[in-house]
């Protein structure tokens, strides 16, 4: 649910990085944060939990056009990964227009990345979200670890039935960070696109 904001001429859309604990969401914004124009961005703000933290920032994109004249901004958050947070997970996906699932490659993490996955699916669903419907892109990071499992297993239980795009990564060297977060801001320009 995008906030237009009239007297800045600015679409402002929410996108959430979603996964399990420790699978590379807060890298993902650190990294973007670190490598994205000062002048474009906002200030990161972090949450801190007894065993996790929220973190938060905005940014406007330069290259990623207008949309009736007006600049859109991307507010980017991440949830906490640990499964009692739920309810702070149900909060940050209100008024949410696009979700990035980072999942964990290692095969020590496959179970907790379904869990996620489903979790994701019954929380977007409680708040009247369409899983199918939502720009949702699958990156599939810490591609660079010995133990990781086969690209076809990840898709095959993470991916089948969604077909969502998805992008092989490694949070920490910023390799696939920014495609899975374009791939996903030109879905939800594309949903703006069509209900403006």
């Amino acid at each position: 649910m995008s906030f237009i904001n009239y007297s800045s001429r600015e679409i402002n859309c929410k996108i959430v990085y979603y996964g399990p604990g420790l699978c590379g969401k807060t890298t993902n914004l650190q990294c973007i944060f670190e490598r994205t124009n000062p002048e474009a961005k906002g200030k990161m703000i972090s949450l801190a939990t007894e065993t996790d933290r929220t973190l938060f920032f905005d940014f406007l994109p330069l290259e990623l056009g207008r949309i009736r004249g007006f600049k859109t901004r991307f507010h980017l958050y991440t949830v906490p990964g640990q499964v009692f947070y739920d309810a702070s997970r149900k909060l940050i996906l209100k008024g949410v227009d696009g979700v990035i699932f980072v999942a964990d490659s290692q095969i020590e993490r496959m179970e907790a990345n379904i869990e996620s996955i489903q979790n994701l699916e019954q929380n977007l669903s409680e708040q009247g979200y369409d899983i199918y419907k939502v720009p949702f892109v699958i990156q599939y990071n810490k591609r660079d670890l010995p133990n990781v499992v086969p690209l076809k297993d990840l898709q095959y239980e993470l991916n089948s039935g969604f077909y969502a795009p998805w992008f092989e990564a490694i949070a920490t060297n910023g390799l696939g960070i920014f495609d899975t977060l374009k791939a996903n801001a030109k879905l939800v320009l594309n949903e703006l696109k069509k209900s403006t």
